[in-house]
């Protein structure tokens, strides 16, 4: 599934809308970081150039006004083709973007016909990244900047369905790779191991770059939330007894998954401490699917969590009576949540009430350190009219016997 250039040409079009008058934005796509002296890591552009865009082309530029839209792309060169690979012609462009060909510019052209373009209007750099906005002002150090960013960021927390269902796909996609990594499992298995088929199994259904660096946690390193550098042989290995905490997403067309599963390895024990926290996890994750709808927040959310999370602890010797919040917190460390779209933890506005559209990864985690045990299991909803549902399936993997 390609999301059509309609979808681009309706977001140009209600981004100018609320554009002022003689205004002018100024987006770039950015470049791939070199990993080498004479090699570049894979490219993914600006999120808000793509947005209005859709194009994945290194170093193209846009300039979009009330009325105007003109894109700037490095043109055809067989040469360098034959080592970077095939560059888009203006047809190519117009089909995948929607802006007329006539409309569409070499790069090298930038320079001499941006001022002609530009004349009377006002420069607003829209880029994700400060070195963007940095670029765009040494362009134009003649023109005041605004920066309109607050426009796209309210306009991407609203989802379309074309953005939806791409999430939703990249659930599915995060989810069966997930399946194919739990194959791999048996005793004396390393993260590293984790890692590499997790990998493997989201780039063979077309998530060639992640939504994010994969965490494949085993034992006491599910106490470090971004454990991004797994270990072999000389970390913590898969035994009897131990857990694995994932936190995993597949990309498709751009959108993100995340995805986090908690595995217990080996048979329930008596008194097993992985369970009796499982217990309390899920009910986070009940009582948040259920409390998420229109108009409350997520400061909303994270309190009724916190509150839960105070209540359980105490009951189970965790905490003593008279705790406050933030004793709670020594145990709940990290948001319930955060908005999910482009990027994994996508732009928001701070404090807004949700409304239908919104996204959002629900990850509760409570972790006991002086039990040996601690995770979180999230999964990812939308924000429906009175209430949300799930792009995910809900389900934690849960046992998995040697």
């Amino acid at each position: 599934m390609r999301i059509g250039n309609g979808f681009f040409k309706e977001n140009r079009r209600a981004f100018k809308d609320r554009l002022p008058e003689g205004t002018a934005v100024f987006m770039f796509a950015g470049e791939a970081p070199a990993v080498s002296a004479d090699n570049d890591a894979r490219f993914l552009p600006d999120r808000n150039f793509y947005y209005l865009t859709g194009l994945e082309d290194p170093c193209a530029r846009l300039i979009i006004t009330k009325t105007e839209e003109y894109l700037f792309a490095l043109k055809r060169d067989p040469l360098k083709e034959r080592w970077t690979g095939k560059r888009h012609s203006k047809e190519e462009l117009e089909s995948i973007t929607g802006i007329v060909k006539e409309n569409i510019f070499d790069l090298g052209d930038f320079d001499d016909r941006k001022y002609e373009l530009l004349k009377e209007q006002k420069l607003t750099p829209a880029g994700d990244s400060g070195s963007i906005m940095k670029e765009a002002r040494e362009f134009f150090r003649e023109n005041d900047a605004e920066d309109v960013k607050d426009i796209l960021i309210s306009m991407r927390m609203v989802k379309r369905e074309e953005e939806i269902e791409s999430i939703r796909e990249a659930c599915r996609m995060t989810e069966d790779s997930i399946e194919d990594m739990v194959k791999v499992i048996k005793e004396g298995t390393t993260e590293v191991e984790l890692y590499a088929a997790m990998e493997y199994a989201m780039m063979r259904r077309g998530s060639l770059i992640p939504a994010f660096t994969s965490i494949t946690a085993i034992g006491e390193n599910v106490f470090c939330l971004h454990h991004e550098d797994p270990e072999g042989e000389e970390g913590p290995t898969v035994k009897e007894g131990s857990q694995i905490q994932l936190d995993v997403g597949a990309r498709c067309n751009g959108y993100c998954a995340d995805i986090s599963r908690a595995i217990f390895i080996g048979k329930k024990q008596e008194n097993d401490r992985r369970y009796e926290l499982l217990e309390l996890v899920d009910e986070l994750r009940q009582t948040a699917w259920k409390t998420i709808r229109p108009g409350i927040t997520m400061g909303d959310l994270n309190k009724e969590m916190r509150r839960i999370c105070g209540v359980w602890l105490c009951a189970h010797n965790v905490l003593h009576e008279g705790y406050t919040d933030e004793d709670v917190k020594k145990y709940y460390w990290h948001n319930t949540g955060h908005h999910l779209g482009l990027d994994v933890h996508d732009v928001s506005l701070k404090d807004k009430p949700f409304e239908k559209g919104n996204c959002l990864a629900i990850e509760p985690g409570v972790y006991i350190e002086e039990w040996g045990t601690g995770f979180r299991i999230e999964d990812d909803v939308l924000v429906t009219d009175n209430g949300c549902e799930l792009l995910s399936s809900g389900k934690n993997v849960g046992e998995v016997l040697l």
